[in-house]
């Protein structure tokens, strides 16, 4: 069933995407944001404005390749502030990559009997060589994506998956100019089965123990309204931590965790301790 459902998505996409050209080509929409004059139209594209392209295929443009320099933030910015921005980053991108690894692989049915992912080490060492990759090649960060649930949920087990996944996104590099075309409204319907492969994991929740319900419903309601998968763990963490304390079950609460919640309490304040420091 799910099969027929993604591939009636697939088509309602590529239907979608070209009644969006025909639309754009004869209403002439546009953005909805204007960057050259800072213009908003609240009725234009979200994402890509779906023209016809002059041009199916295109050399990449690799100018910013390697265009960064490691130690440049400390001419401009305090050590304390430099050192806040890394933690942020390193905390935002280790978490978002375990949330990511922890929902794939309940749904891939790849989690041993304590909940934990094997070779989980691994995988964050891979994510981690990717993120500084991404960085060099002066991109947004490399990391592991929660679409995958997607694969997962057709059977992609052993990664060979991910690794057509991206050969494709490497093919996309030369078809920059049809790829742009997809608007972002015509691509939204596939993220709902996504949404939907994912949501299927709360039956597993024990919501009898508002220690852990409250935190898990925190933390699957602020992943979406924030945009950020670790401002969601980082508030089931802490809140866990302080029902836990309320209902007198501290010594349920491992040292780590004290610790970790900490973590997340300074990237939480991570803008006004900036602000502290100058």
């Amino acid at each position: 069933m799910v099969k027929k459902v993604k591939g009636a998505i697939l088509i309602g996409i590529i239907v979608a995407t070209i009644a969006a050209v025909i639309v754009e080509t004869t209403l002439k929409i546009g953005p909805l944001f204007n960057g050259a004059t800072g213009e908003v139209n609240p009725k234009g594209w979200n994402l890509n404005v779906p023209a016809v392209p002059e041009k199916i295929a295109a050399t990449p443009d690799f100018s910013l390749f390697g265009d960064f320099n490691l130690l440049g933030s400390f001419d401009r910015l305090p050590l304390v502030t430099v050192i806040l921005l890394i933690f942020t980053l390193l905390l935002s991108d280790f978490f978002d990559t375990v949330g990511t690894v922890t929902a794939i692989g309940h749904e891939a049915g790849l989690i041993d009997k304590d909940g934990n992912v094997p070779n989980n080490d691994r995988i964050l060492l891979v994510d981690s060589l990717a993120a500084v990759a991404g960085g060099a090649g002066s991109i947004s960060s490399n990391t592991s994506y929660i679409e995958s649930a997607s694969g997962v949920g057709e059977g992609a087990r052993t990664g060979l998956a991910s690794v057509v996944t991206g050969a494709c996104f490497l093919l996309t590099t030369f078809l920059a100019p049809l790829v742009a075309i997809i608007p972002y409204e015509a691509a939204t319907p596939a993220l709902i089965i996504v949404g939907f492969l994912m949501m299927t994991q709360i039956k597993a929740i024990d919501w009898e123990d508002y220690g852990i319900a409250i935190p898990a419903f925190l933390t699957i309601i602020l992943m979406p309204f924030t945009y950020n998968i670790s401002v969601g763990i980082g508030a089931g963490f802490v809140t866990h931590v302080v029902i836990r304390y309320i209902q007198g079950r501290r010594k349920e609460v491992h040292p780590l965790l004290l610790l970790v919640s900490g973590l997340f309490m300074i990237y939480f304040l991570s803008s006004p301790i900036n602000t502290w420091v100058g």
